[in-house]
């Protein structure tokens, strides 16, 4: 049972960290932007079952959900906290676990850049992001366009689609300097 050490404000105004002394996943990362995506999954159904929820994205020691900015964190803090303290730690879902942080088109693709590139962010991108409340997502690589989806606190987060996307693109020269990556 997953208990509350600390939560922390994320870059995103509409979005909260809970830091959890016990962990709700074991190494499995899991990320949804509505109701309908967690279906399968007991936990962040609760969790959108409240209500201006919009997004939820957890991992090991770490949940971040994301409201619709028009409930008062106060309030909603109060009514995440239970669902948050009772889960209990989440094994594999039979759903494509795998595809969290690349689609199944990037996971296939025998394009050599894109495991360069997923390299590179696992190493010098996601853990920052995590950090932060949220994670990425690789959906492909077609001609010289890497199309990203920002996952958690990221997926609504103004320095997201500017700051954090030209860093990302620089790093990404480093590999090809003919990419241009998009966010979706």
């Amino acid at each position: 049972m997953p208990k509350i050490a600390e939560i922390e404000r994320t870059p995103n105004p509409n979005a909260m960290r809970f830091v959890l002394k016990e962990p709700v996943s074991r190494g499995i990362t899991r990320s949804y932007e509505n109701a309908a995506q967690a279906e399968k999954d007991p936990f962040a159904s609760k969790l959108f079952e409240i209500p201006h929820v919009t997004s939820v994205y957890y991992v090991d020691f770490y949940v971040t959900v994301t409201q619709d900015g028009s409930a008062d964190w106060n309030e909603l803090l109060r009514q995440l906290a239970p669902p948050i303290r009772e889960a209990d730690a989440v094994d594999a879902l039979e759903s494509d676990s795998h595809e969290v942080h690349v689609s199944a088109e990037a996971l296939n693709s025998d394009d050599p850049r894109l495991s360069a590139i997923n390299k590179m962010l696992d190493e010098q991108v996601r853990p920052y992001l995590l950090a932060d409340g949220g994670g990425l997502k690789v959906i492909g690589l077609d001609d010289n366009v890497l199309r990203v989806h920002y996952q958690g606190a990221c997926g609504t987060c103004p320095t997201a689609s500017s700051g954090t996307l030209y860093a990302i693109e620089s790093m990404v020269h480093r590999i090809d300097p003919n990419i241009v990556v998009e966010s979706v």
